[in-house]
């Protein structure tokens, strides 16, 4: 075969990685892969061999959204994390439901990205769920690129309704009282220990008592390698959260369990408080969205600053800016009137401290 030519139909994929480019040959477009080089046109006989192999069998019928998704979930592109991986087969399951029957290369077609759209638009009414339907689906094909079924996609950078800034959503004072009239003891454990350590759910739900508490000089902290950031979390032990710990009953493992004395999910912690927080008829954040577990991370950041911290140490703690972290004690301050004088004195102090004036 003359230089610089490939078999009639091979297609070729062309990455750049740290250690420089790579091709990648694939018997056809969508086919399976059958040679990797460092040169655009292989003279190796080995790569004719290999591409006589993989091509003996006739090719088959143009490779579908429903083959691609198994092989997706099959593949090295997914997490290891329970969560996601769960979260991964919801939005993808639904993808492939929809376009299933469709061949994959329709992608590479633009009228696509309006396709996507009008599948995602099914869930309008709730824009975080619109804006995942959408980042799963274009997750999937963009696998789709890097393996050589598809040359390329038009579904980047798809528009986004959902507002993931929460930071003027706090659970008050008086939030927590009205939760605590109508939910469970266990369900309001749950939600304490939120408010004064600012975990993430995950966080929270896996607190061992012996593993995490550390005694100070000063008294008591946790120290909680925190599964999203890979951080060590050192977080001092207010007043509340020490009467919760030692009223845990002798012999169990976990700070938090549910009214059988079981380890709870994250996810059912989560969906525990927002259910007895409607029970309880907690009132809504001021632009109406509702309260839930995540939303405890602008309380405890408060509680973290009364309890001494700074606010560096309470940005580290959260995953935020020092800026950030400030901002979200301020309005903390701002619409919890009982806690308001002495909230903002020391947010001042802290804040001179970490030379952030200007806020």
């Amino acid at each position: 075969m003359p230089r610089g030519k490939l078999p009639k139909g091979v297609h070729r994929v062309r990455r750049q990685l740290r250690s420089g480019v790579r091709f990648h040959f694939y018997a056809w477009r969508g086919g399976p892969k059958f040679w990797q080089d460092i040169i655009p046109y292989p003279t190796d006989p080995q790569f004719f061999r290999e591409y006589a192999a993989v091509s003996a069998s006739p090719e088959p019928l143009a490779l579908s959204i429903q083959k691609l998704v198994d092989d997706f979930f099959k593949s090295a592109a997914m997490p290891e994390g329970e969560r996601s991986q769960k979260d991964i087969k919801k939005w993808a399951g639904r993808f492939q439901a929809e376009f299933g029957k469709d061949p994959v290369l329709m992608f590479e077609e633009r009228a696509s990205r309006g396709e996507l759209n009008r599948w995602r638009a099914q869930w309008l009414h709730s824009p975080k769920q619109h804006d995942v339907a959408g980042t799963h689906a274009v997750r999937v094909l963009n696998w789709a690129v890097e393996e050589g079924f598809l040359k390329e996609h038009h579904c980047h950078n798809l528009k986004k309704l959902y507002k993931p800034n929460r930071s003027e959503i706090v659970w008050t004072t008086e939030d927590r009282n009205t939760f605590a009239e109508k939910a469970p003891k266990w369900a309001i454990r749950i939600l304490e220990a939120g408010c004064e350590t600012g975990l993430r759910p995950a966080d929270l739900v896996s607190l061992d008592l012996e593993k995490h508490i550390q005694t100070t000089r000063k008294g008591r902290r946790l120290c909680v390698d925190t599964a999203k950031r890979k951080r060590t979390a050192y977080i001092p032990i207010t007043d509340r959260l020490a009467q919760i710990i030692d009223e845990t009953p002798q012999g169990q493992q976990f700070l938090l369990v549910d009214g059988r004395g079981k380890k709870v999910t994250a996810r059912r912690a989560s969906n525990e408080i927002t259910r007895w927080r409607r029970i309880s008829n907690v009132a809504h954040a001021a632009d109406g969205r509702e309260k839930s577990l995540n939303d405890t991370r602008g309380t405890a950041a408060t509680k973290l600053l009364n309890a001494g911290a700074t606010l560096a140490q309470i940005a580290n703690c959260m995953g935020w800016s020092v800026r950030y972290a400030a901002n979200v004690i301020e309005y903390y301050a701002t619409v919890s009137p009982d806690e308001s004088e002495l909230v903002l004195a020391k947010l001042n102090a802290a804040k001179t401290l970490e030379n952030i004036h200007e806020m």
